[in-house]
């Protein structure tokens, strides 16, 4: 019979199964060719900052609901889906530094300065690349909504 394994060892043993587990669903990444260093660098920082309430598979981003499961009643917290939504740097730059466009809970200046140019680079350049898809409730499973970026 083999021995019994000590308190640390099972502790031990037991994260390291968790950190599998973990890594094992993390299959997506960030889309853009590293060799694009400023559109990457504004893919990396839409998802750090962005990825909360925006989707945008370019990002690695699923917003509030990185199940990507279709709801019929998206939580409030969902902006715009960029996969499907075409935006130009100019918008992105005023919703960034505005908080969106309707006065929502997007928090005003999430990127300021150098960062905010290159997610609006980021934004103009890959959004809007995939066609809507509809579930039977006629939704995307992602808001589409009036909020801005």
């Amino acid at each position: 019979m083999p021995p019994l394994l000590t308190r640390p060892l099972r502790i031990a043993t037991g994260l390291a199964t968790v950190s599998l587990i973990a890594l094992a669903g993390c299959g997506s990444e960030i889309e853009v060719p590293k060799e694009e260093k400023d559109l990457r660098a504004g893919a990396e920082l839409f998802n750090e900052r962005c990825s909360g309430c925006h989707s945008f598979e370019a990002a690695n981003s699923f917003g509030s609901n990185p199940d990507k499961t279709p709801l019929k009643y998206q939580e409030r917290t969902n902006g715009p889906n960029f996969n499907v939504r075409k935006e130009d740097k100019q918008s992105v730059l005023y919703a960034i530094r505005n908080g969106g466009f309707s006065g929502a809970i997007m928090p005003a200046n999430i990127v300021v300065g150098d960062d905010a140019e290159l997610v609006a680079d980021f934004v103009e350049e890959y959004a809007g690349r995939k066609p809507e898809s509809t579930d039977e409730s006629g939704s995307d499973g992602f808001s589409t909504g009036n909020q801005g970026p």
